[in-house]
């Protein structure tokens, strides 16, 4: 039987090409021989990413497998029935199902003729549990005694006619697992059930509380089965609604445009008033309140739009002493594009994020509610969910709108090991129709077109063409009415979008965007800088029918009150009983640099501190002193002392943190096809520098490897190599074979022991020693070599002598 080093250098580039293309993470970082690529493929980490990866029908293959090849061996042409297909469908699964497991390794065939027998990759029965396809170990109840007598398997049917009445219910309860039951207390019937089904070896005692389903019991019972039937994915239900493509577009865009807007005003709002961050990191409950409120939506909503624009790193912190979220500079460059451009920046930061903006306002495990933009907002496997979600709704006919119980049925067929939680998914759906991803339920071009971006195909759409295709053409005129309302017949162009954002307030929006001026509006735009004549001018060039009377009179009173008032700031204040002292200062081209503005003939404004101000009129020749709060004289100087700028206590996250992108190379499939030589050149070159080796050669350090005896070769085959050792240790334990294995103690004397490997991993190895009937676990770079044990070998039967 080849061991799974030796079925991997027997493979071809292109196998070996489709193995690292099915389980990325064996290529990344790149392994640096066949025999590396082998400890990779069959450490735990990879096997568990490997079958989080697979579908229920390739899964049911794994644990055919599994529970078939131990004691017998199994091949292809026995699985169809074992996982009970039936029919020409149920046949042709199981074969797929075959190939896909083949292709990623996780079994492997003794040989290449049709008939061999298939292995499981080793270490995949102990990640697949102790019961796979519910069926108890073949050693189950040995650990307590001599081993049950045999059952007559072909007598089963007579035997189970003679049972009582409670025995055939426990079977069945067993049947297809777990294999485990309670035993019923005593002085009971199904106690008595129990104890005439252990009598009769049909159950096992476990432990003292416990009785096990033998394996062979449950596959005649079973009829030979390891699974009821093969894993088929599940149909669409009936009724699903399907929506015609033009709703669909016509859905889509107007998501798309809605979320594109909410970004931009959450922008404009941050600009003005930027909120504070709390001290765990985060947006506090009554900002995202009133961000809820100034967009005119829930705080569901606001929250979503807020972690979007923390996402693509429109606000972030600003990391100052008292912090809060501001506009970053990467807003400008996206502000200027036009609306398709810009939703595809948004579509794309979705679909590539950690951040989960569904959790806003749930409570973590100490009680405490999760905030926008909280730092611990992050899960990595939200990018996968999103694809796997979208997926599932690609696979469908266009216009297909499906509920998330399906689409949580059909993931959990396409990754039983890894199933998403049902609000993940529920959420999933509605921030993709929030974004127009989804129109109506069902996936628009756009959305279609974000999925094959990542896989690009030859003629495949860019989303923002599609989304400029659905959207409806762009309007450059408004109608103005007397009421001080407008509205513009469609959507508005960039030109009238800008203009509207800065005089007026949405009261609608549908096949026409209405809005209303108000006093407040205007004084928006008078506060950016705008006059009445300009404001009137421009609102003229978009109305067909000029400006009504009423809207015109709201701008100009809006502007002959505007600025009345003025309010400034300063940091310090000059005053003096005579105002001839004051004169000049605020004029002397010396005393530039202080910002002095004259507010009353006794009374200058500095935009310099106080401290700088005493200093400055000081080397001026004048003598002033300073003076507190109440108009007290400060006699000491050092009270006013100015505080220097102090660093923050460390380095602040940023929003713009929540997407890092992978520090790992894109597989594409030249770097593999190039990778496949190296590994096998590497392997070529190690092989030949051990053959060179001579026995008594001095490891490096730390280990130093005791010479063998001549006149006792070692049994087998053996390595020195850390790497190999692994491998051969890994393919014992799968095979529940003895090996040599040369132990370095604590003062470096070498032992040599001949175990039976029981697991590996986590740098220690875990085996019985069969002669000593003892358990041990040591840690593996304390192996200096492993050697394959032969059976009957002189070494062998020295060994359990001498033990």
């Amino acid at each position: 039987m080849p061991t799974f080093t030796g079925y991997l250098r027997e493979r071809s580039d292109d196998e070996l090409v489709a193995l690292l293309r099915s389980r990325p993470d064996l290529a990344s970082p790149s392994p640096a021989t066949l025999s590396s690529l082998a400890v990779r493929a069959t450490s735990r980490s990879s096997l568990e990413r490997a079958l989080a990866g697979v579908d229920a029908s390739v899964l049911q293959v794994l644990e055919a497998v599994v529970a078939l090849s131990d004691p017998g061996p199994v091949t292809a042409a026995d699985l169809p029935a074992a996982v009970g297909a039936t029919d020409a469908a149920g046949v042709e699964l199981v074969e797929r199902a075959l190939r896909l497991a083949v292709v990623g390794t996780l079994v492997y065939p003794d040989s290449d003729a049709a008939d061999a027998p298939l292995q499981p990759s080793p270490g995949l029965a102990e990640i697949l549990g102790p019961y796979p396809a519910g069926l108890a170990s073949t050693d189950a109840g040995i650990r307590r005694g001599t081993p049950p007598e045999p059952v007559d398997l072909d007598d089963l049917p007579t035997l189970l006619a003679t049972a009582p009445a409670g025995a055939r219910p426990v079977l069945d309860a067993l049947l297809w697992g777990p294999p485990v039951g309670l035993a019923p207390s005593n002085s009971t019937a199904a106690a008595a059930a129990v104890d005439w089904l252990v009598r009769r070896h049909l159950l096992l005692p476990g432990d003292s509380r416990h009785v096990v389903l033998p394996r062979a019991v449950a596959l005649a019972l079973r009829g030979g089965r390891t699974h009821a039937a093969p894993a088929f994915p599940p149909p669409l239900p009936d009724g699903v609604p399907h929506r015609n493509h033009a709703l669909v577009a016509a859905e889509s865009a107007a998501a798309g445009e809605r979320i594109v807007l909410l970004v931009a005003r959450l922008v404009r709002l941050w600009e003005q008033t930027p909120p504070g961050v709390l001290r765990g990191g985060g947006l506090g409950v009554r900002e995202l309140r009133r961000v809820a409120s100034a967009l005119d939506t829930d705080e569901a909503e606001a929250a979503f739009v807020i972690e979007l624009a923390g996402a693509a790193a429109f606000v972030a912190d600003d990391g100052e002493d008292n912090p809060s979220f501001a506009p970053t500079v990467a807003v400008d460059e996206w502000a200027v594009r036009d609306v398709p451009d810009r939703w595809a920046a948004l579509a794309r930061t979705w679909r590539s994020t950690v951040r989960t903006p569904w959790l806003v306002g749930s409570r973590d495990d100490r009680g405490g509610v999760r905030a926008a933009l909280d730092p611990e907002l992050q899960r990595t496997w939200a990018p996968r969910l999103r694809r796997a979600v979208l997926d599932v709704l690609a696979d469908t006919p266009p216009g297909t709108a499906l509920d998330p119980a399906h689409v949580l049925a059909v993931l959990r067929w396409r990754s039983p090991r890894s199933v998403p939680p049902p609000a993940a998914v529920q959420a999933m759906l509605i921030e993709a129709g929030r974004l127009g991803i989804l129109g109506a339920g069902a996936l628009s071009d756009a959305g279609r077109a974000l999925l094959t971006e990542t896989a690009p195909l030859v003629g495949a759409a860019d989303p923002a063409d599609a989304l400029a295709a659905a959207l409806p053409p762009a309007v450059d005129e408004i109608l103005l009415q007397g009421d001080l309302t407008g509205v513009v017949p469609g959507r508005p162009s960039p030109d009238l979008e800008d203009l509207l954002d800065r005089t007026a307030h949405v009261e609608s929006r549908g096949g026409a965007l209405t809005v209303r001026f108000t006093p407040e509006s205007v004084r928006r735009a008078l506060d950016a800088g705008s006059t009445a004549d300009g404001l009137l001018a421009e609102l003229a060039t978009h109305s067909r029918a000029g400006v009504p009377q009423p809207l015109e009179y709201l701008v100009r009173d809006a502007a002959r009150r505007h600025g009345r008032l003025r309010v400034g700031s300063a940091s310090g204040y000059v005053r003096a009983d005579d105002p001839s002292l004051l004169a000049g200062l605020a004029e002397d081209p010396r005393l530039a640099a202080l910002g002095l503005v004259r507010l009353a003939p006794t009374v200058l404004a500095s935009q310099a501190p106080a401290r700088e101000l005493v200093e400055a009129l000081r080397a001026h020749g004048l003598a002033p002193v300073a003076e507190g709060p109440d108009g007290q004289v400060v006699h000491v100087v050092s009270s006013i002392r100015r505080v220097g700028r102090r660093a923050t206590a460390g380095a602040r996250r940023r929003a713009s943190d929540t997407a890092p992108t992978s520090a790992r190379e894109t597989l594409t499939d030249d770097r593999l096809l190039a990778l496949v030589p190296q590994l096998r050149r590497a392997e070529a070159d190690r092989k030949a520098d051990e053959a060179e080796r001579v026995p008594g050669t001095v490891l490096p350090a730390p280990t130093r490897r005791a010479p063998a005896p001549p006149s006792a070769p070692e049994p087998g085959t053996g390595t020195a190599d850390p790497v190999d050792a692994l491998v051969l240790l890994r393919e014992a334990a799968a095979e529940k074979a003895e090996v040599w294995v040369e132990l370095v103690g604590s003062h470096g004397v070498p032992q040599r022991r001949l175990l039976r490997p029981l697991r590996v991993e986590g740098g220690r190895l875990r085996a019985i020693d069969t002669a000593r009937e003892s358990e041990l676990t040591v840690a593996v770079h304390r192996i200096a070599t492993v050697t394959r044990a032969i059976a009957d070998s002189p070494q062998a039967d020295e060994h359990q002598e001498t033990s």
